[in-house]
C-alpha cells in the first residue's frame, strides 16, 4: 500500500495546487459535508472540517463558505446531488468516479465524452463493485508523527481495528475500516498528530500493468475527469508507472 498510495497521493496533492482544488471543488464539498449531516458543528463534523481547512489552504474567500454552509443547510434551495460513476479505460482499467452536482444531465454527458475521447466506456451502475474496497484513509508527515514509531501508533489505535500503518518516503499511511473514521480521527488529534490528509477512499484490490501508450491516454482521461467542477474524487487501478510518469 505504501510505495503506490503515497505517489498517488503526492501525485493527486501537485494537480490539486495546480488545478483541481478550484474554488468550486472545495465549496462543494463543504456543502456536501453539511447536507450529508444535517449540520455545520465543525467540532462533530469531520468532513467540515477537513473541507474548511482546505478552503483556508486555498484562500477561498469566507463569503463563499458561508454560502456553501446556507446551500447545505438548503437555506436557499439549492438542491446537489451524490452521483457516482463507473466505467472503464484503455485495457480495461477501471475508473469509479464521485461527483457533486446541481445538473446531473450535464455531469453524466461530460463524463461519458471524456470516456469516449480517450477510448474508454461508461458502465453500469455497480460494474467496479468488485473492483475498489472502501476504507479509511489518514496520511501523516513522519515529522509530525509527535516522537512516534509506526509500531507505537499502531498500539494507540489497535481498540478501533486498524488494518495498516506504514511509514514510506517520509509519509506514514494509516488505513481503517470506514465505521472507525471519526474515532481514529479524534485519537489522532488527542496524541496531538498533525493530520496531514484524510477521508474515505475507495482503495483497489488489484492494479492493471499496461503499455505507455495507454498509461498516457489513461492518465490524460484521470486529468480531464479530475479538472470538473462537478468531479469530487477519481478513483482508478492502473499500476503506478515511474517511468512513464515522467
Amino acid at each position: 500500500m505504501g510505495r503506490k498510495w503515497n505517489n498517488i497521493k503526492m501525485k493527486k496533492a501537485a494537480q490539486d495546487k495546480a488545478r483541481s482544488q478550484s474554488y468550486t471543488k472545495v465549496l462543494r464539498e463543504i456543502l456536501m459535508a453539511v447536507k450529508n449531516s444535517g449540520h455545520a458543528e465543525v467540532e462533530s463534523n469531520f468532513a467540515l472540517k477537513i473541507a474548511l481547512q482546505k478552503a483556508k489552504d486555498n484562500n477561498v474567500p469566507r463569503d463563499n463558505v458561508d454560502k456553501a454552509i446556507k446551500k447545505g443547510l438548503g437555506q436557499d434551495g439549492a438542491v446537489v446531488e451524490e452521483i457516482n460513476y463507473e466505467g472503464y479505460g484503455l485495457d480495461g482499467v477501471a475508473i469509479f468516479i464521485e461527483s457533486a452536482t446541481d445538473n446531473p444531465t450535464r455531469t453524466v454527458s461530460n463524463v461519458r465524452s471524456y470516456f469516449n475521447k480517450y477510448g474508454g466506456s461508461l458502465g453500469t451502475p455497480g460494474c467496479l463493485q468488485f473492483v475498489f474496497e472502501r476504507k479509511a484513509m489518514f496520511t501523516i508527515k513522519e515529522e509530525d508523527m509527535n516522537k512516534m514509531s509506526t509500531d507505537d501508533l499502531m498500539m494507540e489505535l489497535i481498540d478501533f481495528n486498524i488494518d495498516d500503518v506504514e511509514l514510506e518516503d517520509g509519509f506514514v499511511t494509516v488505513k481503517a475500516p470506514t465505521e472507525a473514521y471519526h474515532d481514529v480521527y479524534k485519537k489522532l488529534e488527542a496524541l496531538k498528530i498533525k493530520i496531514e490528509d484524510s477521508g474515505l477512499e475507495r482503495l483497489p484490490l488489484n492494479t492493471k500493468e499496461v503499455s505507455k501508450e495507454s498509461y498516457e491516454k489513461i492518465q490524460k482521461l484521470i486529468d480531464v475527469l479530475e479538472s470538473d467542477d462537478d468531479v469530487t474524487k477519481v478513483y482508478h487501478n492502473l499500476e503506478w508507472n515511474e517511468a512513464f510518469a515522467e
